[in-house]
């Protein structure tokens, strides 16, 4: 199932005395959150307060997501586009940039079952992950086929010597027009927007693993200059890098070093898709 997803996941967080924590998600792929303990509180730009929601589908996003939460358990499932079109099968470009309680979304039915049985009363993360897999699994038979051109377009989108939309049509096969469509419907953006995500968020994870590089060793090559990197940063994560760099990260700086680690990948955005 690895052509579908980044990871299944399992986000432990504990705050003594009954405290709160508070972070950012950087933009990312399509997520299945799923909780047990204290419900995360989850802000996103132009959309209502998320309160209340055991289970949270969060469409791709070009904006972070800020959370505040409490010790709990959280499981998540990384959704790569290949996997949103097979098991979400909504256009993404209408769920962009939003999310969405699992309970009360009718597009999202597929998922409550698993939400609901997930957690036993018992803390079990084997059984857990067995749990999620089978959910899975279950789906990998349903038509139609894979469209091959989605994976196409993801590896282009992955090359960072690609800067441009012309330079990717012609790395996927796709002529431009139909990467156009094929883009907001499977990965939520066009494809202008998508490879500058990539381009920020190659910038962002260099500095993340290294801070000694500082902002300027960390800019990917297609930036003409440092204000335009500053600019995107604004775009993407609604903050300046100082502000960024100075603000406390306790969830995600351990996230990504794990993901790095075991995955290979330290944020959702630069996950590679695989063949088969």
């Amino acid at each position: 199932m690895s052509r579908y997803f980044t990871t299944f996941y399992l986000t432990e967080i504990t705050v003594p005395d009954g405290g709160k924590v508070a972070d950012h998600l950087h933009p990312e792929w399509a997520n299945l959150r799923i909780c047990s303990g204290d419900l995360p509180v989850s802000e996103l730009p132009g959309m209502p307060v998320g309160r209340d929601m055991t289970a949270i589908v969060t469409g791709p996003t070009s904006v972070p997501v800020r959370f505040t939460v409490g010790s709990t358990r959280i499981w998540g499932v990384g959704f790569l586009p290949l996997g949103w079109a097979r098991y979400v099968r909504a256009p993404a470009r209408s769920h962009a940039d939003k999310f969405y309680d699992v309970a009360q979304e009718r597009f999202l039915v597929p998922f409550r079952a698993l939400a609901e049985r997930l957690f036993a009363a018992v803390p079990d993360e084997q059984a857990e992950l067995q749990r999620i897999v089978a959910h899975f699994m279950a789906g990998l038979d349903m038509p139609p086929d894979d469209d091959p051109r989605i994976v196409a377009c993801h590896t282009a989108l992955l090359n960072a010597d690609i800067g441009s939309v012309a330079e990717m049509a012609e790395a996927s096969g796709v002529p431009q027009h139909t990467l156009e469509r094929l883009c907001a419907r499977n990965f939520g953006f066009p494809p202008r927007l998508l490879l500058r995500r990539q381009r920020f968020m190659r910038s962002l994870v260099q500095y993340m693993l290294d801070p000694s590089l500082h902002w300027i060793g960390a800019i990917d090559g297609h930036y003409h200059d440092q204000a335009q990197f500053v600019r995107d940063f604004h775009r993407f994560m609604g903050m300046s890098p100082s502000e960024y760099a100075a603000s406390p990260k306790p969830v995600l700086q351990a996230v990504m070093r794990a993901r790095q680690e075991f995955v290979g990948s330290a944020v959702q955005a630069l996950h590679a898709p695989t063949a088969s």
